[in-house]
């Protein structure tokens, strides 16, 4: 491992996984007192505090590891701010038709946009309107469980914008382009769901229109306003953020060869952006997205306690990645894609490329790939193979329980908020695998066999 002579010990990876396992099962067992960003904070801390103690009085490489880490959270929370604030600059008012086919293309859009302004932003701004699209139907549960594994996951994977574990990967050097080898992944999940949804929703249609008296095709085709976009600048700023990512990412070196400074330059232009929205969006716009800040600011209180505490586990799995008996592509792909499905999946990311640089070292000593450098892993033959893989196992797998990814509880949230009952945690989990699990298993064969 090229940063440490010695590998860290192994406790120092306990406090990773105890942090994962608390932002997994606090919300379900403590929902009250994980409410609050202070005790978020606080577990985050005390967390951290063995951790950050180990870097800076024992490993001699310690301090520089951890301010890597800080600058990567400081790049990363700027980008889902700056995403977060733009996206909800932008409100569709209005009404679409709730036939199938409308239902299809709204989420074959949403399959789109989700790469461009992150599966979250394009949640946010989508499932409203087709809810409201939706109204006069009677089953609806479908439509937003459809919408969490195609828009809230699936979509999000051909820029690095599109899922946090992509931006991360970024972050540590992979090209901004090198997601697009990621379409044929993408266009076949996608694809496959929109279809199936598309027969799915018609049959369910169908049947309401035989079971309620009149013309449902006709009440849901009753528009009493046409839709349309407000806060269309946002496009603009939108825009605006893709080009400062692939600039900063292709040019950076020439603008600075200080990697803090790269950073910063990248920092100050998103954050500029996400300044220009909120000077340029009017606060009606952003009152009928019913915007806050709340969401933002959980982000920035949890994942500070994830981006101290994975220094030395990633480390340590660098080192060791390759003693832990994972060593196929499918292995990486249902690796990562499980925890992905309970636990955030930016950290499982990183978690498995880290071990992804510990199995190709070993089976190629001369690459002397790094776990912060991730470009060489994407440009290494068998790495590459094992990063496809990660990078789809993390974003596909996050559909498959509500605590999979943030847009999925928050998704949840609204549709009930609209009258919706959705399925419970185990529940919406038979969905998953009823629909989920047999696509994923096809992937593996078609991309992942090894």
């Amino acid at each position: 491992m090229p940063a440490h002579s010695v590998a860290p010990p192994l406790w120092t990876v306990v406090p990773f996984a105890l942090y994962l396992l608390t932002i997994a099962l606090f919300p379900l067992f403590l929902g009250h007192f994980w409410e609050h960003n202070r005790n978020k904070l606080l577990v985050a801390a005390l967390i951290s505090a063995p951790v950050v103690a180990y870097l800076m009085l024992v490993d001699p490489h310690g301090g520089t590891l951890l301010h890597h880490s800080i600058r990567e959270y400081l790049a990363f929370l700027t980008l889902l701010g700056s995403l977060f604030i733009i996206s909800g600059g932008v409100y569709l008012r209005g009404e679409l038709a709730g036939t199938p086919i409308v239902n299809t293309a709204f989420l074959g859009l949403g399959a789109l946009l989700a790469s461009f302004v992150g599966t979250t932003g394009a949640s946010m701004l989508l499932i409203r309107p087709l809810l409201r699209a939706n109204e006069a139907r009677q089953r609806k549960v479908h439509i937003v469980v459809f919408f969490i594994f195609i828009v809230s996951n699936g979509a999000g994977m051909l820029t690095p914008l599109g899922d946090p574990p992509l931006f991360l990967g970024f972050l540590r050097g992979v090209d901004f382009l090198w997601t697009l080898k990621l379409f044929a992944p993408w266009a076949l999940v996608n694809g496959v769901l929109l279809l199936i949804f598309n027969f799915l929703d018609q049959a369910i249609f169908d049947k309401e229109e035989l079971e309620r008296p009149g013309s449902q095709l006709e009440e849901v085709q009753r528009i009493d306003e046409p839709l349309s976009i407000q806060g269309g600048i946002n496009f603009v700023w939108l825009a605006g953020v893709v080009v400062v990512i692939f600039l900063t990412g292709k040019y950076g070196a020439s603008i600075s060869p200080s990697a803090d400074v790269q950073a910063l330059v990248g920092i100050t232009g998103m954050a500029t952006l996400a300044l220009l929205s909120l000077a340029t969006t009017s606060t009606a716009v952003r009152l009928a997205n019913q915007f806050s800040w709340a969401p933002i600011q959980e982000v920035a209180v949890i994942f500070v306690g994830i981006f101290v505490t994975m220094v030395p586990a990633l480390a340590y799995l660098e080192a060791n990645g390759a003693s832990l008996g994972i060593t196929e592509p499918w292995q990486f792909f249902w690796g990562s894609g499980i925890l992905s499905s309970f636990l955030d999946n930016a950290p499982t990311y990183l978690t498995f490329t880290s071990m992804a640089v510990g199995v190709v070292n070993a089976a190629d000593p001369g690459a002397m790939l790094q776990a912060d450098r991730l470009g060489g892993l994407a440009a290494h033959p068998l790495g590459a193979l094992y990063l496809t893989a990660i990078s789809c196992g993390s974003v596909f797998m996050g559909a498959n329980s509500y605590i999979g990814n943030g847009p999925n509880f928050m998704v949840k949230a609204i549709a009930e908020e609209s009258g919706v009952k959705m399925p419970s945690f185990f529940g919406y989990m038979a969905w998953s695998c009823g629909i989920l699990v047999p696509l994923f298993v096809g992937v593996t064969f078609l991309f992942f066999r090894g």
